[in-house]
């Protein structure tokens, strides 16, 4: 039962509860929708995976210092899963709506000219994910939920 006092995981596991749970509210201000199935879903504010390898690497920091190697390898991960989150995987999310978009247009041609009625309702709703990245102000916050989530349970739990 060691897995349960250690900190580092167990602040970025719950930066990743917290930053997926309260895209739900911050979508709500934006939108004046409710959408549960945020909570399950990628991309969105604040990033979780920031959130989680700043925690990480934050909670790493507090337990073995700023000078540890374990602190240097956890830093180098939250930067290339940062980038990774408003690079690659957002791209992967543009082409994605270009690709959506045109399949759409596609169907409908298609649709006119065949039996496009006769066909399941799973079939037409069939889509790529386009919510997959992150704009880089989402990767900021969700970093700093994680910094300051950590900062606030060590406060709370070590001290």
């Amino acid at each position: 039962m060691e897995i349960l006092l250690n900190f580092p995981l167990l602040a970025s596991l719950t930066a990743i509860f917290f930053a997926q749970f309260v895209k739900v509210p911050i979508t709500y201000i934006a939108t004046r929708k409710i959408d549960w199935s945020l909570i399950l879903s990628t991309g969105g504010m604040p990033s979780s995976h920031s959130a989680a390898v700043t925690a990480l690497a934050t909670g790493v920091a507090l337990d073995n210092g700023l000078a540890s190697s374990l602190f240097a390898v956890s830093a180098v991960f939250a930067i290339i899963t940062m980038f990774d989150a408003t690079g690659v995987r957002r791209h992967a999310g543009e082409q994605a709506t270009v690709l959506n978009k045109l399949v759409t247009d596609f169907n409908t041609f298609v649709g006119e000219a065949k039996a496009w009625p006769q066909q399941e309702e799973k079939e037409k709703q069939k889509k790529l994910k386009e919510l997959l990245g992150h704009q880089p102000i989402e990767v900021f916050f969700g970093g700093l939920t994680g910094i300051l989530l950590t900062l606030f349970l060590h406060y709370l739990f070590i001290m």
